[in-house]
């Protein structure tokens, strides 16, 4: 007889499996085994909002297997991942598998380590109800939300729409910038740069005109700009006035979910989904070469900062160790402060051995581990690292009676970014160092000339951004951003033209629909409260049924007002319409959304059945017959180019070819995206390539009658 532990994760069975040895059998349950049927509401609203539980369709054979293992097994621990949504698991298992609910048998690991795994069998607990009721509330508010929406937004709007008590509000969020972009009026403004030389120097420094004595001149037009040169054209440039000073740069603290997803879009391109994915691998343990297998991360999903002391030790050595002692902070290890709201329910994200860098695990990685291992290794060791101190200079400069200013600095200590430096969603204004300068130094002009701009509006939002204001204004917690942008964009509410997200018409009609009809299920600030609601549903000072009947009853009386209002209103989107008239019954032919993307079909169905389908040409020639090649999509939805005549042609490629030839042998030149995009030539034994600068190729639209 043995103790059975049930986890999540194949994966994570296994690295565990490892620690505990013999008398432990270790079994993962797939994920979750019990959920609200699908296709039914499955809650009963007049019984304080019951839910009707079911084992998953597909996992009946699994169910009975683990039951059969609990009962031959001394002793079960229920060992799923440490947050709202493992506790729920656990629960359902122990309604399955009959177990008592009082018993202590409920184990938790914040890192997949012989450590981590010894410390929480060491401390087995009672499954937390109040997190199960948190978790159920916000399971039960999404079904009542999206049952009771989705259907009306598919009956006024288009067939097959969904609405959710998040994913809504992050629609609304993106759908608001866009409205800021439009509503935006640039304004012209004026700068004048210029470049001088020092004295005995052949080296130019930059400035940019300031203003004078009394204070900022704004320069608003080309004239006002042309005034200011003719005022200082025979003047002597000199230096007026020095500033040397110190500047100490902080590294940034570990990493939490939001933070890792923002982090890996701008450095890897990682969209939040892949990171989470390729996180939750590193967590539930890899095959390191003369180890087995390794969690190689705490656990992901979290918003705290906390970390243990024996990480920070761990980081001091090594740091003390590889760089020296002068790179540590002189305060001793630092602490970060999390936010007010944070769970702090777990570590930060940092690696589980210090030891294991990035360049010992290589090997055993896929690009991917290796890549996001890297970044939060790094993160974690830089956050413990001494402060980078820059000496500033800045320099006024008086020509005329004007004043210009300069800026710069040189590194007297590199610190932390010896290692790492974190990046930002906005260009920074780069500073060099200056040049050696003296007070009332006479200065020489290189060059000073006037430069047009224009006030710019908000930028549209990334993955990263988006990330960030939806932790900012409190809208989801750590485990549902990736699920939550994966959605929106699936579901055609918004469209990711290389990282930027945009609104579709569809995300502005619904949006606007939900903020006339239902302006608290857009509403920033209800969605945030209600996170805090979940959150004292967690801690046991809110019941789960009190929330749930809170938000129903203005919820229900608000949808069935509206319903009467709308009653026989369709709304109609403009790229529903097509000018294609229909062949067979003369009618006008409109866009639909199907199981497998979109396609044109006759409005008068059903009584015309004329279905035609939509090819995205990019305007080349097949290089291998000369017809149109296309995008495709394959089973897994990635994008490819093939060609239109097939199957009598059978041109395909992942890369995007182009109408330009190689200059060396006169091939096609395909296109490979990336951060730094190449155009490369396939001829065997060419092997020309070069940095591509060439715009994007228009992809067009085009109706094709179905055969």
């Amino acid at each position: 007889m043995s103790k059975l532990v049930i986890v999540e994760s194949p994966a994570k069975a296994k690295t565990i499996k490892k620690y505990l040895g013999s008398g432990y059998e270790v079994v993962a349950s797939m994920g979750h085994i019990r959920d609200l049927n699908p296709s039914r509401l499955s809650v009963d609203i007049k019984k304080k909002f019951a839910p009707k539980y079911e084992i998953i369709k597909g996992k009946e054979k699994l169910v009975d297997d683990l039951v059969r293992l609990a009962k031959k097994s001394d002793y079960v621990y229920l060992a799923t991942d440490p947050d709202r949504e493992g506790e729920a698991i656990s629960w359902h298992l122990a309604y399955l598998l009959g177990l008592d609910l009082n018993d202590t048998n409920r184990v938790t690991f914040n890192e997949i380590t012989a450590t981590g795994v010894q410390n929480g069998m060491a401390a087995p607990r009672q499954i937390d109800i109040n997190l199960v009721n948190a978790q159920q509330a916000r399971r039960i508010l999404d079904r009542l939300v999206g049952y009771k929406l989705s259907p009306f937004l598919s009956q006024k709007i288009r067939k097959g729409l969904s609405a959710g008590r998040v994913q809504s509000v992050a629609v609304r969020i993106v759908v608001d910038r866009e409205n800021q972009i439009r509503a935006f009026r640039p304004e012209e403004y004026w700068s004048i740069d210029a470049k001088f030389i020092p004295k005995g120097s052949r080296r130019a420094f930059p400035a940019s005109f300031y203003g004078n004595a009394e204070g900022k001149i704004k320069i608003t037009t080309g004239e006002q700009a042309q005034q200011l040169l003719d005022a200082m054209k025979d003047a002597q440039p000199f230096i007026e006035k020095l500033r040397h000073g110190t500047r100490k740069r902080q590294p940034a603290p570990p990493f939490i979910t939001s933070t890792l997803q923002q982090e890996a879009s701008r450095k890897l391109g990682f969209q939040s989904k892949r990171t989470m994915k390729v996180a939750q691998e590193l967590y539930e343990g890899i095959e390191i070469e003369d180890m087995g297998a390794v969690g190689l991360i705490t656990y992901m999903r979290t918003d705290s900062l906390r970390l243990s002391e024996d990480a920070l030790s761990a980081a001091e050595d090594y740091i003390k160790g590889t760089w020296g002692e002068k790179y540590l902070p002189s305060g001793g290890p630092r602490h970060f402060k999390s936010r007010a709201n944070a769970q702090d329910g777990h570590e930060a994200i940092r690696p589980t051995t210090i030891d294991l860098t990035p360049a010992k695990v290589k090997n055993s990685l896929t690009p991917d581990q290796y890549k996001l291992y890297k970044l939060i290794w790094e993160r974690f060791i830089a956050c413990q690292m001494a402060e980078c101190i820059h000496k500033t200079t800045q320099a006024d400069i008086n020509v005329g009676g004007y004043l210009f200013k300069a800026s710069g600095y040189r590194i007297d200590f590199d610190g932390y970014t010896v290692l790492y430096v974190e990046s930002s969603d906005t260009e920074e204004e780069k500073e060099s160092e200056l040049p050696p300068l003296e007070k009332d130094m006479p200065l020489k002009v290189k060059e000073m000339v006037p430069n047009q701009h224009f006030t710019q509006p908000p930028a549209r939002y990334t993955e990263a951004s988006l990330i960030k204001a939806m932790e900012e204004y409190g809208i989801g917690r750590p485990s549902t951003y990736a699920a939550t942008i994966s959605t929106i964009t699936s579901r055609g509410y918004v469209k990711r033209e290389a990282k930027t997200l945009f609104p579709t018409e569809l995300g502005e009609v619904t949006t606007k629909l939900m903020e006339d009809k239902f302006p608290k299920i857009v509403n920033v600030k209800f969605t945030a409260q209600m996170e805090q609601n979940l959150d004292t549903v967690e801690e046991g000072t809110y019941g789960w049924v009190e929330l749930l009947t809170d938000f129903y009853g203005d919820f229900d009386k608000t949808l069935k007002a509206v319903k009467e209002e709308m009653k026989g209103v369709k709304i109609e989107l403009e790229e529903d319409k097509t000018d294609l008239i229909c062949e067979k019954c003369g009618k006008p032919m409109v866009v639909k959304f199907g199981r497998y993307g979109r396609f044109i079909a006759c409005s008068g169905y059903p009584d015309c059945k004329n279905i035609v389908k939509m090819i995205n040409k990019i305007g080349v020639d097949c290089p291998k017959c000369g017809g149109d090649v296309i995008v495709r999509k394959s089973k897994k939805g990635r994008e490819f180019y093939g060609c239109s005549n097939y199957p009598n042609c059978d041109f395909v490629s992942w890369n995007q070819p182009t109408a330009e030839r190689c200059p060396q042998c006169g091939g096609v030149l395909f296109k490979k995206k990336g951060k730094q995009p190449k155009l490369f030539c396939t001829a065997e034994g060419c092997g020309y390539s070069r940095d591509d600068d060439t715009e994007e190729a228009v992809i067009t639209q085009e109706a094709v009658v179905s055969k």
